[in-house]
């Protein structure tokens, strides 16, 4: 019983050191966080921003109604439907109102996506207003429409490639890395007439392989295909070529492999989940432009689900390359110094 309960001190005082139990502490945390940051059914304390059309004609009683309601919607009037669009993308506004033309007292509601819980909420906003006014249907809104008529390989998509970069930067180079540096074969190898820019090189190399590799056969087997190919190709090779480079950068932060997966885990999440959820979320809409996952996955989607090409992205596409070339350099300094090996 004494060595028993002796081996499991030792093995929770090498949990301690590897950070395996900050991990175990963090995960709970970050799931509490996330849940909190989502968007709830009755989370409306502030107005839900609607976007007017100036150049259609509403239903008066309908139109003056939704104006009276200052508290619940904040309408802003856009010139066309094309400057509509391109608010509800950049989330200025939570939907875009026209009129229905098949129902003349009607509308048709179009949002970001059907499935989300700030849409239902909307949609009940727009109900609750129609009773207390009239206290009977017909419904005001007659339709909702997505924004993004796609099917449901295609809308998911970006958020399955921007999985498996992350998973390969943040989960596999690191250990990977960190497993070198553990067996003493890196210092082995910077023994030999090896450069160290010869040695990241390899390991860039290797991480773009990888993820070129499984984003290859996702496609594949999803038979999902984006309309500008080489535009998305450079992209994919701008994304693998970051977060190959900010794994190494990880990588080279441990001195062995369970504090490089603990590590690696504790910054996949988080790049991870408001990049995936932004648009189920209006606060982590407002937190995901910060993170560099964000960066890929914006670009990806405007590729994938709206035929857009890289020339109308170029500031993502050139924020992945300075941030793995930045990444690469604080690498390098490491390895000369022989961190943590």
């Amino acid at each position: 019983m004494k060595n028993t309960l002796l081996l499991a001190l030792n093995d929770l005082a090498i949990a301690f050191k590897n950070k395996t139990l900050l991990l175990v502490l963090f995960i709970p945390v970050f799931v509490f966080v996330a849940l909190n940051l989502v968007d709830k059914a009755d989370d409306q304390t502030e107005a839900i921003k609607i976007g007017m059309l100036e150049d259609h004609s509403y239903a008066p009683h309908i139109a003056d109604s939704i104006l009276a309601a200052k508290d619940t919607f904040a309408i802003t009037w856009v010139a066309d439907q094309a400057q509509g669009l391109s608010l509800l993308k950049e989330r200025t506004i939570d939907g875009l109102l026209s009129s229905d033309s098949a129902q003349p007292d009607g509308l048709t509601l179009l949002v970001l996506k059907k499935e989300s819980v700030h849409t239902i909420a909307l949609v009940q906003s727009f109900a609750a207003l129609q009773k207390a006014i009239e206290g009977a249907p017909p419904n005001w809104v007659s339709e909702v429409k997505a924004l993004y008529a796609v099917d449901m390989q295609q809308e998911t998509l970006p958020t399955w490639v921007l999985m498996v970069i992350l998973l390969v930067g943040f989960i596999i180079l690191p250990a990977q890395i960190a497993e070198e540096k553990e067996k003493k074969l890196l210092l082995g190898l910077l023994q030999t007439p090896i450069h160290e820019i010869q040695w990241l090189t390899a390991k860039l190399i290797l991480g773009m392989v990888l993820i070129l590799c499984a984003t290859g056969l996702l496609h594949l087997l999803s038979n999902v295909w984006p309309v500008h190919l080489l535009s998305y190709f450079v992209l994919i090779l701008a994304g693998s070529f970051c977060f190959s480079a900010y794994g190494v950068f990880l990588g080279f932060l441990c001195r062995n492999q369970a504090t490089a997966r603990t590590l690696g885990v504790i910054v996949y999440l988080p790049h991870l989940l408001p990049s995936a959820m932004a648009d189920v979320s209006q606060k982590l809409t407002s937190i995901a432009p910060f993170l560099p996952s964000y960066q890929l996955y914006e670009p990806l989607r405007f590729i994938v689900l709206e035929d857009q090409t890289l020339t109308q992205l170029s500031l993502s596409w050139m924020y992945l390359w300075v941030l793995g070339l930045l990444m690469l350099g604080f690498a390098y300094v490491l390895m000369k110094k022989r961190w943590q090996m």
